[in-house]
């Protein structure tokens, strides 16, 4: 149903300091809120949303002491009526501008407040002031008839619309507030929607940043890795893992577990390694590493509860044997060729050995027990093995809807079937990751990190 065009009503001219009031069709005078004419407002924050049981309220800024101007009473789609403030300069206009207002109609041949009314207009800048003044209020400007080079320039900066003075009427200027009003709206939530964009863009460069890159120049070891945050749309998490070879040949290997997964413990996870990574180059290795890294973390902690479980692992230049130290990790495991089982028997043939190593000689988590100790293992590797290092994420997912968890048992049952299928690297982790996923029915909660260290003849 069409929008009935109310009679031409005059805005009458103000005294100075102060403005006319808000006014429905037929109603007596008064602010927006039924108070006196020119009581001021509270300060505004922003726009009153619009909805079917709000009124609109316009807010005019002109300049017109013969009364000239003529802004007629308006309906708004749902019939009610549009209410009318009126200001003579800016002035006035910050004193009316509260949050109930939705849309300002401002007057272009309206004079910057300290300038000539020329130089002012050239610039348009009474625009660029109440656009200043009111960022997330939608706002028409209004120009001369057939000025509309000025009225363009007056949307390019930052106006919602424009119309031409003498062409007022009820129909066009109740479309076009409401027009201006859902399109100022819709310009907050595209603004919206492209910061929150950027912002996680540059939250995944930076996580993709801190996850480590392995420094391995010179190694003849194969190195693969896969990470998975337990928070929703993260990149990193409490898990941290690093592989680093040193001057004499050594491949030191680390995976770590800051308790939680939330962003705290992220970048507690990221100073742990990064710390790891410098005390192993200066060439601490062992209990003295670990020592260092609980002081690191003593003293970066948020509170006195939070631990980090960790395993370290040193490879001599070799390849043949290990060093390992756990402070309350689980052990890696090591998997071999499988041996020929007789005469003329093929070593393809034959199923590889799976086995966790020794754990019992660990000690514990860093952060729990001030002048703990963490004794150094000695691991024979062979000539031909794969090392993977794992965070418990990936073993307390559960198997089917039942409370029972995959455990270590079920990884390296799990592990030696995938071996048994030729898969290796990046393509073992993969399935292995996928597999455990699957067998919790679904995303697992907690981080999971895992490390593969692959040595071939």
């Amino acid at each position: 149903m069409p929008v009935p065009i109310p009679r031409q009503r005059a805005i009458p001219a103000v005294e100075s300091g102060q403005a006319q009031g808000a006014f429905s069709p037929g109603g007596p005078s008064g602010d927006a809120t039924g108070g006196p004419a020119g009581a001021v407002p509270a300060p505004h924050a922003a726009t009153t949303p619009v909805d079917s049981t709000t009124n609109l309220t316009l807010l005019v800024i002109e300049d017109d002491p013969a009364g000239s101007l003529s802004v007629p009473e308006m309906l708004d789609a749902a019939g009610k009526p549009i209410r009318i403030r009126t200001a003579r300069n800016l002035t006035e206009a910050e004193r009316l501008l509260t949050d109930d207002v939705h849309c300002i109609l401002l007057d272009l041949a309206l004079p910057a407040p300290g300038r000539a009314a020329a130089e002012s207009d050239g610039e348009l800048t009474t625009l660029k002031h109440v656009l200043r003044l009111a960022p997330r209020h939608a706002v028409l400007a209004l120009t001369a008839s057939g000025d509309a080079e000025r009225g363009a320039e007056a949307v390019r900066v930052g106006a919602q619309d424009y119309l031409f003075r003498d062409e007022l009427d009820g129909r066009l200027l109740s479309r076009a507030i409401r027009y201006a009003v859902e399109r100022k709206r819709s310009d907050k939530a595209e603004r919206r929607l492209t910061e929150s964009r950027l912002r996680a863009q540059e939250n995944a460069r930076l996580e993709r940043g801190l996850l480590p890159t392995p420094l391995l120049e010179g190694s003849s070891l194969r190195f693969a890795a896969r990470y998975r945050p337990g928070r929703s749309r993260a990149l990193l998490g409490g898990d941290f893992y690093d592989t680093v070879r040193t001057p004499d040949g050594t491949v030191h290997a680390m995976i770590g577990d800051v308790c939680g997964h939330g962003p705290d413990e992220a970048a507690l996870g990221v100073e742990l390694r990064i710390a790891w990574r410098a005390l192993t180059f200066a060439g601490l290795c062992g209990d003295e590493l670990l020592s260092t890294l609980q002081r690191v973390l003593e003293h970066e902690r948020e509170n006195d509860e939070i631990f980090a479980t960790l395993c370290t692992v040193d490879i001599a230049p070799d390849g043949r044997r290990a060093g390992l130290c756990l402070a309350g990790h689980p052990s890696p495991l090591l998997s071999r060729p499988g041996l020929p089982q007789g005469p003329g028997s093929a070593r393809t043939g034959a199923p590889p050995t799976v086995e966790l190593l020794p754990y019992e000689n660990g000690g514990p988590a860093l952060g729990l027990l001030p002048g703990a100790r963490w004794p150094r293992q000695q691991v024979e590797l062979g000539g031909e093995w794969s090392l993977m290092l794992y965070t418990d994420g990936l073993i307390e997912g559960h198997i089917g809807e039942g409370k029972e968890r995959l455990g270590q048992d079920g990884m390296v049952d799990l592990v030696r079937r995938r071996l048994a299928q030729g898969l290796a690297g990046e393509e073992l982790l993969r399935a292995t990751v996928n597999e455990v996923r699957d067998l919790n029915g679904g995303e697992l909660t907690d981080d999971v990190a895992v490390l593969l260290l692959d040595r071939t003849p």
